[in-house]
């Protein structure tokens, strides 16, 4: 049986918490570290028998999330580090991406499919990232995101 998206934050909050295993993390300091880590991930996605949608959804916001990290939030400094921390089953992904910057209120985020922003580059991972997974949740301080992406083809 597929969770709900209550089964699925409440697990994903409990895990967090440390209160289950299964739990994997990453370190990632550089653009150039983010592909391995995201074939590492997918190839765990195969082996639990997602589909390749379901792989290019998780891929695609994994990598604008881990970017946005690095990016803007580390504005490319290699000494910060960028946590990924993520927990697979066969029925969902549940991934946590901290960076040590200052942060962001992604409310103040611009919708860059308003027709005042088409041509400005701002916003259009973040709207990836929403539209790709189930649910995406922000830290008060705009510097951790945890998104969730339940198998929708079980």
């Amino acid at each position: 049986m597929v969770p709900s998206l209550r089964d699925c934050c409440s697990r994903g909050v409990a895990h967090l918490r440390g209160e289950e295993n299964g739990w994997q993390t990453r370190q990632l300091h550089v653009c150039a570290e983010i592909i391995p880590a995201i074939d590492d991930i997918l190839a765990a996605l195969e082996n639990a028998g997602y589909s390749p949608k379901e792989m290019f959804a998780v891929r695609l916001a994994l990598e604008e999330a881990l970017v946005n990290a690095i990016k803007h939030g580390h504005r490319g400094d290699p000494s910060k580090v960028v946590q990924l921390r993520y927990h697979l089953t066969s029925e969902y992904i549940v991934a946590e991406i901290e960076d040590q910057g200052p942060g962001f209120n992604p409310q103040e985020v611009t919708d860059p499919l308003a027709p005042e922003n088409l041509e400005r580059p701002g916003g259009r991972g973040l709207l990836l990232i929403r539209n790709y997974m189930s649910w995406v949740r922000f830290n008060s301080t705009g510097n951790c995101v945890t998104m969730c992406r339940l198998r929708k083809d079980a």
